[in-house]
């Protein structure tokens, strides 16, 4: 008798998740199309602005009944959701490495975090969730963390299903309802599947709504009166326009944008270390990664050595059909972004910098790129390429390293490699990252731990931990109480 897969008898196909149901979108329905080989995977629902405005009222109703719940049974739903995560992550890991292009360790990461942020997430409806203050008057003076309301979660198509989920399970325990919007490209990866899971794990109609769509149900989002807290992870040229529209209707929205992050080789490292922490920082999950090694800044002594040795390595990474090879890299999500890619590699040879190795590509399948002798001149060192490039940065000197890293507009994650761990943390103080990793690379993610950039990566630690995902999703409100009330002048 095989498992019973979570996708099987649901009527999730061509349609979106309203009010506890799926039904079709009032946009049509488009195709999950698999980036390694163009096959279409099925077909997915479309919402419209209109869909949003039902959406929303359905969600603000169920949010009361939700957030009135005891809190064991909130919890005890997020619990349920986390094992419903690790009972079908073969099933769910084949979606992801075939509607995203993740290779198959990628894609159970992925399902690792996810299942992470569930039970995490459980913890938070039985968390101390105000303070006693003291007061002047004769009464009891109380701040109390509530529910925001209804949620809106906007996530990207690179790593959809834990973009999506560290801020749905988070707003869910402590009492919201969410409409999510998984990106158009990754919507069974970013949506489906946490719907279904919910589904299964009890979670009240309502208090999930599916709204796969374009800019314009994103926008409609953001404008609904029902929606209090806008969680949006994407670019950061949206991520402006995403505030600035919620700034106009007073609502709070927390952004985690781009990056072009930094890694710094000082002149003690042992190069054929960096070298294994560049190659992951810079090519996992094919470079489409907030996180991604964008800047590899590198002490002059060990420069040419770290070069020969990064690009040897990336000349013998396979690249590949995650589906049916054993690869290190997969495929680009689509057309459009490998013609970035590659528009912001060649026009860097092109002004200079030395291609050491790949810089080409066969159909969305980018090979490992490594950019020697680059420049603050040259578009890969200014630009998040968000693909498979590692630009080398010869560095003189620490003041210049540190130069070099804070010559940025973003300010996501920083990696510094030494022997000497108190001299990365001093290192450390002087660059403004939302995110420090000595002796490794830049990218990593812990449920439990805060995550965010600052400048032009986001508006800081919105996501991760209990103090930042109460902060996230909950309202302060002062309570007070009196046992006798008290006589005014007037």
């Amino acid at each position: 008798m095989r498992d019973v897969k979570l996708l099987d008898g649901a009527d999730w196909a061509g349609n979106i998740f309203v009010d506890g149901a799926w039904t079709p979108g009032s946009a049509g329905d488009a195709a999950i199309v698999e980036p390694a080989t163009g096959v279409e995977l099925g077909r997915t629902g479309r919402a419209s602005a209109g869909d949003v405005t039902a959406a929303s009222a359905s969600a603000a109703a169920a949010q009361q009944e939700w957030a009135a719940l005891p809190h064991p049974q909130r919890a005890a739903v997020l619990r349920r959701a986390g094992d419903l995560f690790t009972q079908h992550a073969e099933e769910l890991s084949d979606w992801n490495v075939r509607e995203v292009g993740a290779v198959p360790g990628m894609a159970g990461f992925a399902l690792h975090v996810a299942a992470e942020e569930c039970y995490a997430s459980a913890g938070l409806p039985g968390a101390s969730l105000g303070e006693i203050l003291p007061s002047e008057q004769p009464r009891l003076s109380m701040a109390k963390r509530v529910p925001a309301g209804v949620v809106a979660v906007i996530s990207p198509f690179n790593v959809p299903l834990i973009l999506s989920i560290r801020s749905v399970a988070p707003a869910l325990a402590l009492g919201n309802s969410v409409l999510l919007k998984p990106d158009p490209r990754t919507v069974v990866t970013g949506g489906v599947n946490i719907v279904r899971v919910f589904q299964e794990a009890g979670l009240p109609a309502g208090v999930l709504q599916l709204l796969p769509g374009g800019a314009e149900v994103g926008q409609a989002m953001v404008a609904d009166p029902y929606v209090r807290v806008i969680s949006f992870t994407g670019s950061t040229q949206a991520g402006r326009l995403v505030g600035e529209a919620a700034g106009r209707h007073l609502k709070r929205a927390h952004l985690e944008l781009g990056g072009n992050s930094a890694m710094l080789v000082l002149d003690d490292a042992d190069v054929e270390q960096a070298v294994n922490l560049a190659a992951w920082g810079s090519f996992f999950h094919q470079g489409q990664i907030c996180m991604t090694t964008g800047r590899h800044l590198v002490a002059d002594r060990v420069y040419d050595d770290f070069v020969e040795a990064l690009a040897a390595k990336a000349e013998h990474l396979p690249v590949g059909d995650p589906a049916t090879e054993q690869v290190a890299l997969g495929p680009v999500i689509d057309a459009g972004q490998r013609d970035k890619i590659h528009a912001l590699v060649t026009s860097s040879i092109d002004a200079g910098a030395k291609a050491a190795a790949g810089a080409s590509y066969d159909g969305l399948f980018y090979r490992p790129t490594v950019l020697s002798e680059v420049t603050p001149a040259h578009a890969a060192f200014s630009e998040e390429i968000f693909g498979p490039v590692a630009p080398v940065i010869r560095i003189a000197d620490e003041d210049e390293a540190v130069e070099m890293a804070r010559r940025s507009d973003y300010g996501l994650s920083l990696g510094i490699v030494t022997r000497d761990v108190m001299r990365g943390l001093a290192l450390a103080d002087r660059i403004p990252t939302g995110i420090v990793h000595i002796n490794d690379q830049t990218v990593n993610d812990e449920a439990n731990a805060p995550f965010g950039g600052v400048a032009a990566s986001g508006t800081g630690s919105r996501f991760g931990g209990a103090a930042a995902n109460i902060e996230a999703f909950t309202e302060t409100r002062w309570i007070t109480a009196r046992a006798e009330p008290p006589t005014y002048p007037f």
